[in-house]
């Protein structure tokens, strides 16, 4: 442990060791990613889709020994001992910070399958790290505004229909399909500027999750719920690498998924549209109360129903 050293000479050592393992396992996984790209038959991918995502595993784990070395946060994770490493899961959780993501593996990493994140399509251009989400297939989603979506509606669907196709790979291989219904971080701002009714939560988006189910429901263990909660606050990225996140709650719920939300058009079926955004809501709200458990709050009086709580 170097939690003895200043914050800021821990963060360098962090951003170093981050830094030298994402190289070293990136450049195995662009070797292997090659071959895939140049034989792209469902043969192939069969073969060395489970060799890339055993190369992610252990570049995780590489993140996962920096962060023992140099932080000294107290980990309070409950409701993992359930869970095993084969099969496919649906995995739902709120989003704070580009640190949960982090968070996310650490736990979850050679218990379940590969988690494979929904990612905003500006993040393929971030040097060497979307190449490797490109070549881990993961899906990039491009997020359109309001306004842009009333004078371009045909572009309202767009992202579910990428949702779709990257699902459909999911299906060859074993896989943890990772959502943040929300979207994005969770800020106080787009908190007011959403009028969430809830307390810690921005209003979920139902679409991605959607598809995800629809295409892959019947492959699902089941559906992993996970809340996030940092006691102290959000840390940002540089204070998550000098070791300023002195607590992080987790916790996993494994849940049954209803039938009647696993077969439907989201883009069509307006009556489908409406049952799984209900589900996601009675969701959100126990999360919601859950967070306000975990701080040790009063519980806010309950939200009413809202049929435009999720969005898409």
């Amino acid at each position: 442990m170097l939690s003895f050293l200043p914050p800021v000479v821990r963060g360098t050592i962090a951003a170093v060791l981050l830094f030298v393992n994402v190289i070293f396992w990136c450049l195995l996984l662009f070797a292997f990613a090659l071959i895939k790209l140049v034989l792209p038959l469902r043969s192939v991918r069969t073969v060395i889709d489970p060799i890339l995502n055993g190369i992610a595993a252990n570049w995780i784990a590489g993140n996962s020994a920096w962060m023992r070395l140099t932080q000294r946060a107290r980990w309070d994770v409950e409701g993992v001992d359930r869970l095993e490493y084969r099969g496919w899961y649906m995995v739902n959780c709120n989003h704070q910070s580009w640190v949960d993501i982090f968070v996310l593996q650490h736990v979850f990493n050679r218990r379940i399958p590969l988690l494979k994140f929904f990612l905003k399509q500006q993040l393929i251009w971030v040097p060497v790290m979307g190449l490797a989400w490109w070549a881990l297939d993961f899906p990039f989603m491009r997020r359109h505004s309001d306004a842009y979506l009333k004078a371009h509606p045909e572009k309202r669907f767009e992202d579910l229909e990428t949702s779709k196709r990257a699902c459909e790979k999911f299906a060859l291989v074993p896989t943890s399909v990772m959502n943040f219904p929300e979207g994005t971080r969770f800020t106080r701002a787009k908190h007011d500027a959403q009028k969430s009714p809830y307390r810690h939560l921005l209003r979920p988006k139902a679409g991605a999750l959607a598809l995800a189910l629809s295409v892959l429901g019947d492959r699902f263990r089941s559906f992993v719920d996970v809340t996030i909660v940092y006691p102290k606050g959000a840390p940002s990225f540089w204070d998550f690498l000098c070791g300023r996140m002195p607590e992080v709650i987790v916790r996993v719920r494994t849940l049954e998924i209803p039938a009647e939300v696993c077969s439907g058009d989201y883009a069509t079926d307006p009556r489908f549209r409406k049952r799984i955004q209900r589900w996601l809501q009675d969701l959100w709200r126990e999360k919601d109360r859950q967070i306000d458990e975990l701080l040790g709050i009063a519980p806010a009086q309950p939200a009413a129903p809202a049929s435009q709580e999720a969005v898409r």
